[in-house]
């Protein structure tokens, strides 16, 4: 599973356990709903600010975005 996937799959799940929607989870963090919407469709690819900033609206640690799945593959060539 490729990174951008693993963030799409976590930010969708997180998002959705804080009840929250996308437009909720934009304006907390400063971002366009739009944007949130690509990312979680693994449209686009997010800089480290993006993380950070969706990961403090979601009350977790930058890392916890990207954690893959147990038993998922880590990617690497």
């Amino acid at each position: 599973m490729e990174i951008r996937e693993v963030l799409a799959l976590r930010l969708k799940s997180l998002r959705r356990a804080r009840g929250m929607s996308q437009e909720e989870l934009a304006h907390r963090a400063g971002i366009d709903r739009t944007y949130i919407s690509s990312l979680e469709r693994c449209l686009y690819n997010a800089s480290i600010d993006v993380v950070d900033r969706l990961a403090s609206a979601l009350g977790v640690e930058a890392a916890d975005l990207l954690k893959r799945p147990p038993g998922g593959k880590s990617g690497t060539a």
